[in-house]
């Protein structure tokens, strides 16, 4: 980002250490207690007894959910909750349609809910979808509290909050309003460049029948095949239950960050004004380093490969092939991108900082 200095997390082995595949599973272990074995080992015995709340700040499709997700897959998922903010408001709609769930909702948040619009104003807005009135951020607190009580005592990563610039002043005081106050919170800022995000969004893929998600061009599958009708290239889920369904794009991507500006915009603020805040601690991850500087402090396997694909002209098939991918970053230094597994390395190492373990 610029004027904002995220520094290089350096994780370069020694010459003759292991390599890793970092889209296996059982590899991505061995990786992490490679080079984390010692945070990670303290992160297990903090959190056998102790909690703590991360607040995820990072621009629209940064990548936080899966980097809360390998977190939890190298220190143990059963004591970590990802609680996306979108996701909870979005689940409201089946509350107050259902009699039964909306009778419990509004005994919920008539002693945990105060704010300056009644209780049934916001759910007739809710049932009309209406736009007029937006819903107050005192309401997605309480639905927040609900929704982290049902998790029980685990390390909250919450996503989605502070969502604008006036809730940043809620976020300090979050930890009392959930009740984990004997608990640390902290601060997960992203930084990642805007011309990853958008190859992120205009080469994504899903598969129609177990929604995966891949790329075609940062993260492929095993199985690639062509459609001469149009000229394109195309992945196959890997999913066994799936049986080579063809994956593909949403309506809308191949605009990339177009339609999302306005959004990235107030996300770089909110990064922005979290980053300047005072008696919070940060953990501060990025996701790109300079060309120039990534042999001294990356392995060459932590780098995000572009893939390219080509039809053999013998048997027909696709041959999958990659390459190193260089892009520019937000001050158009030719950096590489990180694979999603070095990012959470520096999450755990930076979180286990944070806490003093």
């Amino acid at each position: 980002m610029k004027d904002l200095h995220f520094p290089i997390f350096k994780s370069k082995s020694r010459p003759g250490s292991p390599r890793f595949d970092l889209s296996d599973a059982r590899e991505r272990q061995k990786y992490f207690q490679f080079k984390a074995g010692e945070e990670i080992g303290k992160l297990k015995k903090y959190l056998k007894d102790n909690t703590f709340i991360a607040l995820l700040i990072g621009k629209k499709s940064s990548g936080k959910g899966t980097y809360t997700k390998l977190f939890g897959e190298a220190v143990g998922p059963e004591r970590i909750a990802h609680v996306s903010v979108g996701d909870v408001v979005r689940s409201l709609d089946k509350d107050v349609r259902d009699p039964k769930r909306r009778k419990k909702l509004e005994e919920f948040l008539k002693t945990n809910y105060r704010g300056w619009l009644p209780i049934d104003q916001i759910i007739t807005a809710q049932l009309k979808r209406s736009t007029k009135t937006l819903m107050p951020t005192e309401f997605v607190l309480a639905l927040l509290k609900r929704e982290i009580a049902k998790q029980g005592r685990k390390a909250i990563f919450l996503d989605g909050f502070p969502r604008d610039m006036d809730q940043v002043s809620y976020s300090l005081f979050f930890r009392d309003l959930i009740d984990f106050r004997d608990d640390p919170d902290l601060f997960v800022l992203f930084d990642v460049p805007l011309s990853v995000i958008d190859e992120r969004i205009k080469h994504r893929v899903i598969c129609p029948q177990c929604q995966t998600p891949r790329n075609l061009k940062l993260l492929a599958t095993k199985k690639a095949g062509f459609d001469p009708e149009t000229g394109k290239f195309f992945l196959y889920c890997d999913n066994p239950k799936c049986k080579d369904i063809r994956m593909v794009r949403k309506e809308g991507d191949e605009l990339g960050i177009g339609p999302i500006k306005k959004r990235l915009d107030l996300d770089d603020k909110l990064i922005r004004q979290a980053f300047s805040l005072y008696g919070v601690p940060k953990v501060l991850l990025r996701n790109a380093v300079p060309v120039e500087k990534a042999k001294e402090a990356i392995d060459d396997y932590e780098l995000t490969p572009a893939y390219f694909y080509q039809v053999d002209q013998k048997d027909k098939k696709v041959k999958i092939k990659e390459k190193p991918w260089v892009i520019p970053d937000d001050e158009g230094v030719s950096s590489h991108s990180l694979l999603a597994p070095a990012v959470t390395l520096s999450m755990i190492v930076q979180i286990a900082e944070a806490l003093d373990l």
